[in-house]
C-alpha cells in the first residue's frame, strides 16, 4: 500500500496582530497617564538669634481654660468679656502692640473664646500673634 506524501509547510508566527496590540497598548498608556508638574519653592527660613530669657519677659500670654476662663500673663480676669480682655491687654502691653502675643488654649476650649482673644488682639493692633494648644489627655 502506497501512502500519499503530505506536503510539509513551514510553520511561522504571524506578527501583525501582535504589533497591532502593542501599538494599541502604547496609545492607551499614553492617553491614560497623567503628567504632574512638580513645583519647588525655595524658602529662606529665619533663624532665631534672640535670647530666650529676654523674649519670655517681653511677650504677653493669654491663657484660656476649657471652661472659657481667661488669664493674661497668669493673672485671671474678672470675666471673659471682650472689653475686659482688651483693657487687660492694654495695661500689660502699655500701648506697645509690637510685643508678641501668644494665645494658649486647652484642647477642649470653645472656639468662640479663642476667636474673641484673637479679635481683641486685632482690635488693639497686635501684629505678632501665635496660637498654641494644650492637650490635657486623650479620651478612651
Amino acid at each position: 500500500m502506497k501512502f500519499a506524501r503530505r506536503v510539509r509547510t513551514d510553520v511561522e508566527i504571524n506578527l501583525t496582530p501582535l504589533i497591532d496590540v502593542v501599538f494599541l497598548l502604547l496609545i492607551f498608556f499614553m492617553v491614560s497617564t497623567t503628567f504632574t508638574k512638580e513645583t519647588h519653592l525655595s524658602i529662606d527660613l529665619p533663624e532665631a538669634t534672640a535670647d530666650p530669657a529676654r523674649v519670655a519677659q517681653e511677650q504677653i500670654e493669654v491663657s484660656i481654660t476649657k471652661q472659657g476662663d481667661v488669664a493674661v500673663n497668669g493673672v485671671a480676669l474678672v470675666n471673659s468679656e471682650l472689653e475686659t480682655l482688651k483693657s487687660a491687654l492694654e495695661k500689660v502691653s502699655e500701648g506697645d502692640n509690637a510685643m508678641p502675643l501668644i494665645v494658649t488654649a486647652d484642647a477642649e476650649t470653645p472656639h468662640q473664646s479663642v476667636v474673641m482673644a484673637m479679635d481683641a488682639a486685632g482690635q488693639l493692633g497686635f501684629i505678632q500673634l501665635s496660637i498654641t494648644t494644650k492637650n490635657v489627655g486623650t479620651k478612651k
